[in-house]
């Protein structure tokens, strides 16, 4: 038998397998309520490896969407959702599933294992938040709401990647590209009826090339304003999904979605998390100011948002001496992601070997990975950016380790995705050093999952962990991408192999801060924007005028009355962020305090490392992160690290 699935989707086939399989797990569900002693083994592990082998099923077709979306992947995405979303509300509110794990909790408490109890109690409290225990009249009217928020989730994320796919800027004026890099230059170069051209677009890459490097302010602007103000059609898409998240709060006891969501995250209640995102924010002002005032002098009139960029890389060049595009070279895609790999490997004793496998793209590519030499786990590389792929970058879990029903171990699998510069024939993917750090951010997550040695899989890997606490992985691993003997193990020119200059590893380690409190008001006001937008139900100008008030408070640079950053905010209208966007922070003090202690113990020598692939990674969500934190430092989480990690304090 395989170790892994072969990655593959029928989409001719795909929405009658999936009623079928539905149909399936449907009368399953009837067959384990019929039993009359029901027990851990023969009730709820069933049902948690039903709920496993659907996921596997239905994830390749999100991931499709997601990576090579076209006409057809959102035909079948957008028949699947209402379909998958039903099923999944109607066995998240079923009464007698809920009172068999109570009494199942009951009954085997002494003999259940610690991954059991837990997989329990998040069950009974996922049930009770989906209302499990109410009137039937209720229940139907949260289905209803579950399916349309799906609906909409997938609208606003679809209405973002057309918005950003249907913009370009044509440059017939070879001086409106002076100063961009040789590379940037050659991808956005094109010919029309014998003309050289110039394209610039809103895909990542292309956008923030000329936001850095372009000259001409006025093209600036203008990409800056195609970028702030697409896809207005998401201003009501907003409008409904709060209402709808409201009154599904409330309609569950809570008196609004940010309650709500507080019920599975490690922050207590609303007040601890607006004091401490208030907290970094007194923090921050201060130096944040003075960073502006720096930046202003550099430009010759008064710095507006299309500005930021281009002065801050001027700026930059002068403070540290350093230009972003003379590291490009170091940083070839696959250099990179070798040197990774022998990084994990000296830290953690983990290997990755190139698989065979076709996938969904040529520039996709999977590798297995192992522990101490044994298989553990495959995962799935797709770097490069296109126009079919959503913007942004992540992990997507497919298969969880676990025991099946038979006992036999199942190995985990997950995919990172990435939007690098895309390589060609004549061009290899040159990365920024922010590329790099995106890059270890997502295998962070990756390794949370694949290295987990949890036997049940509903808190295995990533599954079962607070939201609050799930970027504590890749947060931690990011980290390393500015350490100096690390990034000697891949840094080297893609032409010479010349392993980059000590000089060049300085300037970019001293430049980590550059503008580092401004970067901490702008996620403190995406943080405060999500939560408060979420803790009363705020409706069309409102919208607006909650951001503007936060905004107040965090923005140095009044944005522009153009500006509708809401309507492309993913994280918490198409992603799992609502009222949780917070948790980038929060989880943020837990990785600038496990980093500095193992670099503090000199990386490869430490014994923290080691003890945090046992207890975070191997454990996945078996136990509560406050928990497992608490066992591995032997205290509770010093947020002053986090004002460390960002240079504010000392």
């Amino acid at each position: 038998m395989e170790k892994f699935l072969p990655f593959a989707c029928d989409l001719d086939n795909f929405i009658s397998q999936l009623t079928q399989h539905l149909d399936e797990n449907n009368k399953k569900i009837q067959t384990l309520l019929k039993q009359e002693k029901k027990t851990f083994q023969n009730f709820v592990k069933p049902l948690e490896m039903m709920d496993e082998y659907l996921d596997e099923y239905f994830t390749p077709l999100s991931h499709l969407n997601a990576v090579n979306n076209s006409e057809k992947t959102q035909k079948v995405y957008t028949e699947a959702l209402p379909l998958i979303t039903e099923y999944s509300t109607q066995l998240s509110q079923n009464i007698n599933i809920y009172k068999a794990y109570k009494t199942i909790l009951k009954n085997e408490e002494e003999t259940l294992n610690t991954e059991q109890k837990r997989v329990l109690t998040l069950n009974i409290l996922n049930f009770e938040l989906s209302g499990a225990h109410l009137d039937k009249k209720i229940k139907q009217r949260l289905q209803e709401i579950n399916i349309r928020k799906s609906e909409l989730a997938n609208n606003f994320s679809q209405n973002l990647l057309d918005a950003t796919n249907a913009y370009e800027y044509i440059i017939t004026d070879e001086a409106d590209i002076e100063g961009l890099p040789q590379s940037e230059i050659e991808n956005a170069r094109f010919e029309e009826a014998g003309v050289v051209k110039y394209r610039f677009t809103l895909q990542m890459p292309s956008y923030i090339a000329y936001m850095t490097y372009g000259k001409n302010r006025k093209i600036r602007e203008e990409l800056y304003r195609a970028y702030v103000s697409r896809a207005p059609q998401n201003a009501k898409i907003i409008d409904e999904i709060l209402a709808l998240r409201n009154e599904m709060s409330q309609l569950l006891g809570f008196s609004n979605y940010a309650q709500y969501s507080l019920a599975t995250k490690m922050a207590k209640d609303e007040k601890s998390v607006l004091g401490f995102l208030e907290d970094l924010l007194e923090n921050s002002v201060p130096q944040a100011k003075n960073e502006l005032q720096e930046l202003q002098n550099t430009a010759p009139h008064k710095l507006e948002s299309h500005d930021t960029s281009y002065y801050a890389e001027i700026l930059k060049k002068e403070q540290y001496d350093i230009d972003e595009e003379e590291y490009r070279p170091y940083f070839e895609q696959k250099n990179v992601v070798d040197g990774m790999f022998s990084f994990l490997n000296q830290l953690f004793n983990v290997t990755c070997k190139q698989a065979d496998e076709k996938l969904w793209h040529e520039k996709a590519y999977a590798y297995d990975v192992y522990e101490d030499n044994i298989l553990k786990a495959r995962i799935y590389l797709d770097l490069e950016a296109r126009e079919s792929k959503r913007g942004g970058a992540w992990m997507h879990n497919w298969q969880t380790h676990c025991t099946n029903e038979e006992g036999k171990e199942q190995l985990a699998s997950a995919f990172i995705v990435c939007n690098f510069p895309p390589s060609n024939d004549t061009t290899p993917s040159l990365l920024r050093h922010d590329d790099v750090v995106t890059l270890f951010h997502e295998t962070g997550h990756t390794l949370h999952h694949i290295l987990s040695e949890v036997k049940e899989n509903e808190v295995s890997g990533v599954n079962g962990v607070e939201w609050d606490a799930v970027e504590f992985p890749s947060q931690f691993l990011e980290n390393f991408a500015y350490e100096p003997q690390v990034l000697k193990m891949f840094a080297k020119h893609y032409t010479t192999q010349e392993i980059i200059p000590d000089i060049m590893i300085d300037k970019l380690v001293r430049s980590k801060n550059f503008l580092s409190a401004m970067g901490m008001l702008r996620q403190l006001e995406f943080s405060l924007f999500d939560f408060q937008l979420h803790t009363k139900l705020y409706q069309a100008d409102e919208v607006q005028n909650l951001l503007d008030q936060i905004r107040e408070k965090t923005a140095l640079i009044k944005p522009p009355k153009y500006n509708k950053f809401q309507n492309g905010f993913a994280h918490i209208f198409s992603g799992g962020y609502a009222a949780g966007y917070y948790s980038y922070k929060w989880a943020e003090v837990l990785s600038a305090d496990a980093f500095y202690t193992v670099i503090d113990e000199n990386i490869f020598d430490s014994s923290t490392a080691k003890k945090y692939q046992n207890i975070i990674l191997h454990r996945g969500g078996s136990q509560s992160m406050q928990k497992l934190f608490r066992e591995l430092m032997g205290r509770d989480a010093d947020t002053s690290q986090l004002l460390r990690l960002n240079g504010i304090i000392e």
